[in-house]
């Protein structure tokens, strides 16, 4: 069975932790390279991305994470998906490269600080879900990358995209509730699991 790492520097990561319980997957905190090394796969939850960029790179966490995304599947929601991100348009965040977007951070502004809307996913040509999304403050997806697979749309920008392993989020799942996109990297059991998944662009 996979064991997932839940990066644990600062944000929202407890509920993170109530969502693997839920669907019988064992998850750790990750506060070190030691850490990660008895785990199959990451969670970068959200928080506050400076913050957890400074952290990170003062308890020499990104070339661990690099070196372990490599190999390993790899979730960000909200400040994790602007970590992961190839490049952010702010000087404060070091990016760790994972996925090849571009993002802004705090893009909607007041707007949608906090606020709670239903999403159509698209998992494949037949599988669609409508799910509840909570945006807190949330990043914008401004540029894809080629190898780059948009799942979910909010407002005509990207809000769930896969590339490989790797899985980016602007909203955060744990807080409705919604267990579909743990199951998409971590639960083999699942319909979902990112090997069966043929994601295409949302319409």
């Amino acid at each position: 069975m996979i064991k997932v790492g839940v990066l644990e520097l600062q944000g929202n990561f407890s509920l993170h932790h109530e969502i693997f319980k839920k669907i019988g997957l064992e998850s750790f905190p990750i506060k070190s390279k030691l850490d990660l090394e008895r785990v199959d796969g990451l969670v970068i939850p959200g928080g506050e991305s400076t913050t957890i960029s400074l952290l990170m790179n003062t308890f020499k966490m990104y070339e661990p994470i690099i070196e372990f995304g490599e190999t390993n599947p790899i979730m960000g929601t909200c400040a994790g998906v602007i970590l992961m991100a190839k490049r952010v348009k702010d000087k404060r965040v070091k990016s760790l490269d994972l996925l090849n977007i571009e993002v802004e951070r705090n893009a909607y502004g007041r707007q949608i600080e906090s606020s709670s809307e239903i999403v159509k996913y698209h998992f494949g040509l037949e599988k669609t879900l409508s799910l509840p999304t909570t945006f807190i403050r949330a990043p914008k997806i401004k540029n894809i990358g080629d190898d780059i697979s948009v799942f979910g749309e909010f407002q005509g920008s990207p809000v769930a995209v896969i590339s490989g392993h790797h899985l980016g989020l602007t909203f955060h799942p744990e807080i409705d509730n919604v267990e579909t996109f743990h199951k998409i990297l971590f639960d083999k059991n699942s319909q979902f699991y990112f090997k069966k998944l043929k994601a295409v662009n949302a319409a």
